[in-house]
């Protein structure tokens, strides 16, 4: 089965501010062909950016037939998937734990049915914002990340996909250029 790796970044200056601004970004990669893409609106939250990466970047995708691998330092997108959120969210009517409605319910429907259209997605949490050149926090991370995504990537491999993930960063903040004033 043909496997992408997608890396997924969202951004917004000025978060929860009456004006702010927000970019996404993502990174879709087969063997060595890479795809960027990016956006951004304004009156917008990183939540949003966030799962609009993740959304934009499975709508590249033609052919269903695909074991997807997305890399996203979004705890919030991450978690939802792997501690299985949106299950409950469906049987509760769209409402949490705390009998709250469900933000961003929509985007939240439109990544669920993307993700469920595939044949395999799995999400992987990745520490945003690490600097390569900090050999200790560069090890620190590389264990923390085998040990929560249960992977054994070596150390360069980590550091390949730190190398991604900042580029996905670039585009999200890239995303939100048009929208500053």
């Amino acid at each position: 089965m043909k496997n992408i790796i997608i890396f997924c970044d969202g951004a917004c200056s000025g978060n929860g501010q009456a004006e702010n601004v927000g970019g996404w970004g993502a990174v879709l990669k087969h063997n060595d062909q890479v795809k960027e893409i990016y956006g951004g609106s304004d009156q917008t939250t990183n939540n949003i950016m966030e799962l609009t990466a993740a959304i934009e970047a499975l709508k590249q995708l033609k052919s269903k037939k695909l074991k997807v691998d997305i890399y996203s330092d979004s705890a919030y997108v991450v978690n939802c998937f792997r501690n299985g959120w949106y299950h409950k969210w469906l049987i509760n009517g769209w409402q949490t734990s705390k009998k709250e409605p469900v933000e961003n319910k929509l985007l939240w429907q439109t990544l669920i049915e993307l993700v469920n259209s595939f044949e395999q997605v799995t999400f992987y949490k990745i520490k945003g914002h690490l600097d390569v050149k900090k050999t200790a926090d560069v090890v620190k991370w590389h264990i923390k990340f085998n040990t929560d995504n249960k992977t054994n990537l070596t150390l360069e491999e980590f550091k390949s996909l730190i190398e991604l993930n900042h580029l996905a960063d670039a585009l999200a903040n890239k995303g939100m250029e048009p929208f500053k004033k």
